[in-house]
């Protein structure tokens, strides 16, 4: 018995052996790679709670490495990483890289979504019913969202109309937003949002459009004590993956994936945001500020104008460009804006 216990103890290791490596080539570790904080809310209670939802339902054979605050792939270049496979997820806005979802950034204009929810519900239909789809074939998309409408917050002076921008040097979040703040007689100047306190606060820029949940956290609400809320934009995000990443994955890991894909969390991301928005805003009430709440804007006398001409340059421009069916998806978005109504 000794001998023959000698004799099949090679073939027995050698199957331990093999058992453990199926194991380790079972479970997958993908990285994720995105430029908000790792303290901050959205990174906890999005995409820590995402990667938690995707390890569970992967009964572990899925885990996440997150690399938050651009550790691994810088905001400009997240998308691009995902593409080249320097990151497996990428969650970045757009509007980073210039150009490049013409499209996708009609959601971004004022008057689309009143809310964050809204927002993600509306780009998140667009994207499933086809109508921007075309802008990520290079990757394999998760879920998207967006931020709440971007208003106008000011240091000194109470917006109440447009022509109260005339000469305030306001930090444009985006080209579109900044376009429409120059035709009021605003003097648009661009910078990263961790820049704005200082700016500020050293008289660079007189205000911001920004939403309610980046006064929040970029503390703006201790220089900013004017508030109008009038959207001039709202800022959208994706949450994609690398295609290689996805496809290498067994039936079991893709489903893991899939269930923790579109709407679903366009909706869990959406209401992170509103919660963000509603804080920020609380925060500004705390403090005795002043805020002015413009019903209706693209209805308003005074404000329609400028707004409802910054739209059209936009969608006229894409046409300029060849995309035909920008007027088109506009339409689609204030038709999905009905049926995501919060």
């Amino acid at each position: 018995m000794h001998n023959k216990l000698k004799k099949y103890l090679p073939f027995a290791l050698a199957l331990s052996v093999a058992g453990v490596s199926a194991t380790a080539q079972a479970a997958s570790t993908l990285r994720m790679s995105h430029f908000w904080p790792a303290a901050s809310g959205i990174n906890q209670d999005i995409f820590e709670q995402w990667i938690d939802a995707v390890e569970a339902d992967s009964n572990g054979e899925l885990r996440v490495q997150n690399f938050p605050s651009g550790t691994l792939t810088k905001a400009d270049d997240a998308y691009e990483g995902a593409v080249n496979g320097i990151s497996d997820i990428a969650i970045t806005a757009q509007g980073y890289t210039a150009g490049r979802f013409p499209l996708s950034q009609i959601v971004e204009l004022p008057g689309v979504a009143s809310t964050a929810s809204q927002g993600a519900c509306v780009l998140q239909t667009l994207y499933d019913d086809g109508q921007i789809a075309s802008e990520y074939e290079d990757t394999h998309v998760l879920f998207m969202f967006t931020t709440g409408p971007g208003y106008i917050h000011t240091r000194d002076t109470l917006v109440e109309k447009p022509s109260d921008l005339d000469g305030l040097r306001i930090r444009r979040p985006t080209a579109v937003a900044g376009d429409i703040l120059e035709n009021m007689g605003a003097s648009p100047v661009g910078m990263p949002a961790p820049d704005i306190y200082t700016s500020m606060q050293r008289g660079v820029i007189d205000g911001l459009s920004f939403p309610w949940e980046g006064m929040k956290v970029f503390r703006l609400n201790e220089l900013a004590e004017y508030h109008t809320e009038v959207p001039f934009y709202s800022l959208i995000f994706v949450a994609t993956m690398n295609q290689r990443s996805y496809d290498r994955l067994s039936p079991e890991q893709k489903a893991a994936i899939d269930a923790n894909s579109g709407m679903k969390w366009a909706g869990k991301a959406g209401a992170v945001f509103n919660g963000l928005d509603k804080a920020g805003k609380q925060a500004a009430k705390d403090a005795g500020h002043t805020i002015k709440v413009v019903e209706n804007p693209l209805d308003d006398p005074q404000w329609q104008a400028p707004l409802k001409k910054g739209i059209e340059d936009y969608l006229s421009g894409l046409e300029e460009r060849g995309l035909t069916q920008a007027h088109d998806v506009y339409q689609a978005a204030l038709a999905a804006r009905q049926s995501c109504a919060d």
